[in-house]
């Protein structure tokens, strides 16, 4: 998997939300200024080579589909940001946030729970 650029990723949001969609039903689900058509299907077309979406032709169009999943790249890309910032520690990650943040007592205790809620 391969990080994404920002326009991509806006792009990914947009198919992750409706799941199915042509180029032309995305174009007005993005953020302003809105790109020209041509710019996000040339953008649809490097999500597919990079095996983010996928299609299937219904009439004379293309009918695109998200392959990887949003979870899944959340995962990659905080992975990413926990290496390349925190030095692979999450717990430098949660310091860090919990710091600029100015996280409560009781906020510490929700992000406890959350932890000890997915722990097998």
């Amino acid at each position: 998997m391969v990080k994404l650029a920002k326009r991509e990723e806006q792009i990914m949001q947009v198919f992750w939300e409706v799941e199915k969609a042509f180029i032309r039903d995305i174009i007005p689900l993005l953020p302003e200024p809105k790109p020209h058509y041509n710019s996000v299907a040339t953008m649809v077309k490097i999500l597919e080579e990079k095996g983010f979406l996928n299609h299937e032709i219904v009439g004379n169009m293309f009918y695109y589909y998200p392959v990887i999943g949003k979870e899944d790249y959340q995962k990659f890309a905080l992975k990413d940001v926990v290496n390349q910032y925190f030095d692979n520690s999450y717990p430098r990650m949660l310091a860090f946030f919990a710091k600029e943040q100015n996280l409560s007592e009781e906020e510490f205790s929700e992000i406890l729970t959350l932890i000890k809620s997915k722990k097998p």
